[in-house]
This record gives structure tokens, sequence and C-alpha cells, in this order.
């Protein structure tokens, strides 16, 4: 049984899956969605939650600096309750402060191309959400 983390946007879902374990996360691909049009790639997780044997979900939540919930924080919410109805499995926000930031830095230190981060940074974000979430459960 593994755990899923999501690093939601309007347009993409980075998608990151757990070792059986719990503990590394491993980044598996970005999904296109269109959130504006309702189309949410739940078809696509669905098929990666059979195939990876999914038991949880990390969906990243961006709060506010100040910790306050802004529409993007909103809208992970409403992302985390399709998760819940859509598969009746338990999704759990997960502070993502910065995590976008971060994951940038990383690749542009390891002098990955500007064209190539556009194509991994999600992906990448939701690894960081995952991996921080895996991290907490250690303790």
């Amino acid at each position: 049984m593994r755990i899923m983390g999501l690093d939601v946007g309007t347009k993409t879902v980075g998608i990151a899956i757990s070792d059986s374990f719990g503990w590394t996360a491993q980044g598996i691909e970005t999904i296109k969605i269109d959130e504006a049009a309702g189309m949410f790639g739940l078809k696509r997780i669905g098929e990666l939650t059979k195939e990876y044997e999914v038991h949880e979900f990390v969906v990243g939540y961006p709060k506010n600096m100040n910790n306050t919930i802004g529409p993007r924080g909103e809208a992970s919410e409403q992302y985390a309750e399709k998760l819940r109805e859509k598969f009746g499995l338990p999704a759990i926000l997960w502070d993502e402060r910065l995590t976008t930031m971060a994951a940038e830095r990383v690749l542009i230190e390891a002098d990955v191309s500007r064209k190539k981060r556009k194509s991994v940074i999600d992906k990448m974000a939701a690894v960081m959400i995952l991996q921080g979430y895996l991290d907490s459960k250690k303790f």
C-alpha cells in the first residue's frame, strides 16, 4: 500500500508515489487538467491509484505566509474533497508553502534547462510535498 502526493495547479497536477514502506517519494508524472472547464484528471489518478495500490492521498495545501487560506488553498481543499468522494480514500492536506520555489531552486542548481524545468517542476513539487509528509510520520 502506497501514498500518492499531488501538487495541484490550474492546468497540471504533479504526481508522486511513496515506496511500499512509506519512506521515500518518487515523482511519476504530471497530468494535464483544466480546472476552469471542470476537468480534474481523476480518470488518470484512478488508474495510478489502482496500479500502485494507493491507500491515501496527500494534497499540497498552499497557505499564505501569514497562515491564511487564499483561493489556491480553497481549490486544494475542493480537490481533496473530490478525491475522497471519487475514491473513498483519505485525502490529507499538507502545507506546501514554498515547495515549488524549492523545487525550482534544486533544478536550477542541477543545471536543468528552463524548458526541462517547466516540464518537471510540478512532479518535483509533488515529491517534496509527499516526502515532507512521510518524514513527519517517522517521528
